[in-house]
């Protein structure tokens, strides 16, 4: 081979490898993995080391330097939501117990009833109540029963005062009559004594 060739063979290796490295770009968009990824594979080897352009490592820092302020900024901010949170959890379950008490305080007030300042549980409240229209009933029962026989037995004086009237009424003629009677027949008499 002569010189001419083995000049025009380095020349085309030279162009080839001047090429391929050419046509490597460096990708600074989408997850960090996946740069480090792409620097990686698009870097040149030597012997066991990689040999990488020094703009591209400078986008690669810039790149992790960002997301890292994105992350920090993300990790402030929901660190401030979870003390908000946290604040907002805390004043829940301040508003949670006081209900509860009030629920508690509830539930006494009607377990109970106060009547004329005096409180008493709903089931001694409910036996004193039946007890007082039990009472009350058996009362009205009693007299409602005595008032009918009193009605009966003023229906019977009633009666027994119209017949005692009537017989007397009838006694007070038949005296009348008998009076009459007898005076005429004294009269009789006395006008017969007189005429004779």
């Amino acid at each position: 081979m002569n010189i001419k060739n083995i000049t025009l063979i380095a020349l085309l290796l030279i162009s080839i490898v001047s090429f391929s490295q050419s046509t490597k770009k460096f990708i600074d968009s989408g997850a960090i993995n996946e740069q480090f990824d792409n620097l990686y594979k698009n870097s040149n080897n030597y012997q066991d080391y990689k040999v990488v352009k020094k703009n591209w490592l400078i986008k690669l820092k810039a790149n992790v330097s960002d997301t890292l302020t994105i992350s920090k900024n993300e990790l402030l901010q929901s660190f401030q939501t979870i003390k908000k949170q946290q604040a907002s959890i805390d004043s829940l379950q301040s508003v949670v117990t006081l209900s509860n008490e009030n629920i508690t305080e509830l539930k006494t007030q009607t377990d109970g009833i106060t009547f004329m300042g005096i409180s008493f549980k709903k089931g001694i409240f409910k036996t004193i109540v039946l007890s007082i229209i039990s009472v009350l009933t058996l009362l009205l029962v009693f007299f409602i029963v005595k008032s009918k026989r009193s009605y009966g037995l003023i229906n019977e004086v009633k009666t027994n005062l119209k017949e005692t009237e009537e017989e007397y009424e009838n006694h007070r003629k038949t005296a009348l009559e008998r009076e009459q009677k007898v005076r005429r027949q004294l009269q009789d008499e006395l006008n017969k004594q007189k005429k004779d």
